[in-house]
């Protein structure tokens, strides 16, 4: 698939796509509608998608999965649909304390893209990650039809689309 530039290279933490394909979030509305519109290329390994796959079967993550009347694989769909798969990044300079979330700061770096996560354990790292040129963000905004920008909150999305 290709992507027209200058679209923004974004790697999504799993609580967010959760948040986005399993909950229906209208916080994250702001965030499809910058997938759908090629505004960002999200970025991910097979690596990612495999905890994707795990957290799905998690019993918490089935219950609201039937709540929402939403099967694994339309969340998986959508994970396949809109993410581009790339190499493993090779270990960062910096550690994350939750050797989880290790892979999505690599991967971030590698690639100079935005991180989108809920986890405190990345969130704490925000002034580490920024000075590798990786901006760490629990939020966004859109002031205008193609206008994504960022927020500097620490709640998920907090702000609503505008558009």
């Amino acid at each position: 698939m290709g992507w027209p530039e200058p679209a923004q290279r974004v790697v999504i933490d799993t609580n967010i796509v959760l948040d986005a394909f399993v909950f229906a979030d209208p916080a994250t509305l702001p965030l499809k509608a910058a997938l759908a519109a090629r505004q960002w290329h999200w970025i991910a390994t097979v690596a990612m998608r495999d905890e994707l796959t795990r957290v799905l079967s998690y019993p918490k993550i089935e219950q609201r999965r039937a709540f929402y009347k939403i099967s694994a694989a339309q969340v998986l769909a959508q994970f396949d649909a809109q993410a581009s798969l790339v190499d493993v990044a090779a270990k960062a300079s910096v550690t994350c304390r939750d050797p989880d979330d290790q892979k999505f700061i690599d991967l971030a770096i590698a690639h100079q893209a935005l991180l989108l996560s809920k986890d405190k354990a990345i969130l704490c790292m925000k002034k580490r990650l920024l000075k590798l040129a990786v901006r760490a963000q629990a939020a966004i905004k859109f002031d205008g039809a193609s206008d994504a920008k960022i927020q500097n909150k620490q709640q998920p999305f907090a702000a609503k689309a505008q558009l």
